[in-house]
């Protein structure tokens, strides 16, 4: 047995049911000890697994189950085969945490919302290797998560599009029916998911795709930044939707799922260029409905029912019943005041079927966002249950260049499936032992306790700024602009710097033995996990640091000495980021996202001239 294992697994006589918060996740609706023995069933879990009865009983919960452990047998009963899994996943948590010695104890449990999911950003820079999205398949299915969604802009490798994805290291044709499969055997459903009308700006800039962009100059974004590039298709041109349907036709084959996310969120651009006209005529509503209805029938054909996120219906409720009434609505916020009650209110009231899909608040922090993040899980999953959400999907963005580690998105990522299956029982979870445990190999906390806490390093500034934090915002302002530190002080800085130095001890103090994975050669999550962590709390002290250099230059400028200390100090920082980028990602994007710091070290170095 390892010497890692719990003392408590050794003395049954002290087994309650509060031992199971930290070693099962997500929490079941019930369970209770049948006995203070264990049982010694195998020295492998397949050797287990295989001495299990299984019966299917009709009635019940469709992915419910009920997993009995008694001294002489283990049995589990289930409506279907997805239930019968599940059950086996909560019994292969069992059997690892307790070193093979397993407690007697009956559990009943069914999930709150039917489909749980997980949607991952790919197309911002970082398109992970085929080894660790396998990894991540197998990890989100042992928390009971029943669909992924990889959201692609140009990262799917068109046979006639190549200079698009050319240089950014695509999912190809073979590799998607390859997770496709691998996703099935785990009853997860692979959606598609490709964008089809807004952040299409990686295919507009090439001059063959320029001629589709609904703007042709600088336009204006609702928030009044002025931008040079188009991201958005003409909706009114003919020629966008051909394009489209042409993605679709050769998109679609390769997926089982029934299912489609055509995107269609945040269309910028909107009446701002060549539709403008139209939009005055007929009003901005109706030109975006019509367009979602021509996507809709073109997936209809491929016998697809169609996703769309749901930011510009909110915005225009009156197209709410105009839609086809097969669409399924994705409501996404991100922040903990996000309106989830009151829009799925709304979609109820309509009839429409939805999914809500808060995030890990992972993308434009570093470290996270661990307050935000938990909150805004939380909420959503509570709307989910209030409501009648078809889906809870937990979204994964990497805007800005995916400059964020993994392991900042792996507490939420294990909070939200957790939510989505038992709301009430989020409260009883030991998020930083199950993480640690489950998400880094690390049978200790320390592994979670330590990206945990550093997500809320940016909390003690006391600035709250929306989808992003403020040493983010300091990492993609000039020098000289003021509204960069806007909110921090010295003494603030100096706040923040002294939890990084506390952090970076703790971890040195503390590094993570190896595990039996990475024996066998699969990688070592927790050592590569501490890695990062250091690279991560170097980038926040770095950020603290050039944000002191904003704070002197509104007193007349930077010395050369500081210029000279921030740009090695980043130099450094680049190299080791891009050591670590390669261990788990593709190598197209990795210049693009470095561009970003590369940049500010040119500009450390141009007032050093």
């Amino acid at each position: 047995m390892p010497t890692s294992t719990p003392r408590r697994w050794l003395d049954p006589g002290r087994l309650t049911a509060a031992d199971f918060r930290g070693i099962l996740a997500p929490q079941p609706k019930s369970l209770r000890l049948l006995s203070r023995r264990t049982i010694f069933p195998a020295a492998r879990f397949e050797q287990c697994a295989a001495r299990v009865r299984t019966r299917f009983r009709p009635g019940g919960h469709a992915q419910g189950y009920t997993l009995r452990i008694n001294p002489n047998r283990i049995e589990i009963d289930s409506a279907t085969a997805v239930g019968a899994w599940y059950a086996r996943m909560t019994l292969r948590q069992l059997w690892s945490a307790s070193g093979g010695r397993l407690p007697c104890v009956e559990i009943e449990d069914w999930p709150d919302v039917p489909v749980r999911g997980v949607m991952l950003d790919v197309s911002r820079c970082k398109v992970p290797t085929m080894r660790s999205l396998l990894a991540l398949i197998d990890r989100l299915a042992a928390f009971k998560i029943n669909q992924l969604q990889l959201y692609t802009e140009h990262t799917f490798a068109y046979r006639r599009h190549r200079d698009v994805w050319r240089g950014c290291s695509p999912l190809t044709a073979r590799q998607v029916r390859a997770l496709d499969a691998f996703c099935r055997a785990r009853f997860i459903d692979l959606v598609p998911n490709q964008n089809s009308l807004g952040h299409m700006e990686r295919w507009l800039k090439h001059p063959r795709y320029t001629p589709l962009a609904e703007t042709r100059g600088p336009w204006r974004t609702p928030w009044g930044e002025t931008r040079a590039t188009p991201s958005m298709l003409c909706p009114v041109d003919p020629r966008s939707l051909r394009l489209v349907e042409s993605l679709y036709d050769e998109l679609l084959p390769n997926f089982s799922s029934r299912l489609f996310n055509a995107g269609c969120d945040e269309p910028f651009e909107l009446g701002r260029g060549r539709s403008a006209a139209a939009c005055r005529r007929r009003g901005v509503g109706r030109v975006y409905l019509d367009y979602v209805r021509g996507l809709h029938r073109a997936i209809r054909r491929h016998g697809r029912r169609m996703m769309i996120w749901a930011d510009f219906v909110a915005a225009h409720p009156e197209i709410l019943s105009r839609l086809p009434r097969d669409v399924i609505l994705l409501e996404w916020g991100y922040e903990a005041d996000h309106p989830f009650e009151r829009r799925t209110a709304r979609y109820r009231r309509a009839g429409r079927a939805f999914y809500v899909c808060p995030g890990t608040s992972s993308w434009c922090s570093f470290a996270g966002r661990t307050a935000v993040a938990r909150a805004n899980l939380l909420r959503a999953a509570r709307a989910a249950n209030r409501h009648g959400a078809a889906g809870y999907l937990i979204t994964d963005w990497g805007d800005f260049g995916h400059r964020q580690f993994p392991p900042a998105s792996y507490a939420p990522l294990l909070f939200g499936a957790s939510a989505a299956w038992n709301a009430d029982g989020c409260a009883h979870l030991d998020l930083e032992r199950a993480t640690s445990r489950w998400m880094f190999d690390d049978p200790t906390r320390r592994s979670a306790a330590l990206w945990i806490e550093a997500g809320r390093v940016q909390e003690s500034a006391g600035v709250r700024l929306k989808n992003r934090t403020v040493l983010f915002r300091v990492m993609q302002s000039r020098l000289d602009d003021p509204a960069a530190v806007a909110g921090l002080t010295r003494p603030i800085l100096a706040l923040m710097r002294r939890r990084i130095d506390r952090l970076r001890s703790r971890a040195l103090r503390g590094r993570v033995a190896s595990t039996g994975r990475a024996r066998r050669g699969e990688g070592n999550e927790s050592a590569w996990a501490q890695e990062e962590l250091y690279v991560t709390l170097d980038v926040l002290d770095h950020a603290c640091g050039r944000a002191s250099a904003m704070l002197e230059a509104r007193g007349g400028g930077v010395s050369a000495s500081t210029r000279a200390a921030l740009a090695a100090d980043l130099r450094g920082i680049i190299e080791r980021h891009r050591r670590l980028w390669l261990r788990r990602n593709r190598t197209g994007g990795l210049r693009e996202s470095t561009e970003h710091d590369q940049r500010l070290v040119r500009e450390y170095e141009a007032g050093n001239d």
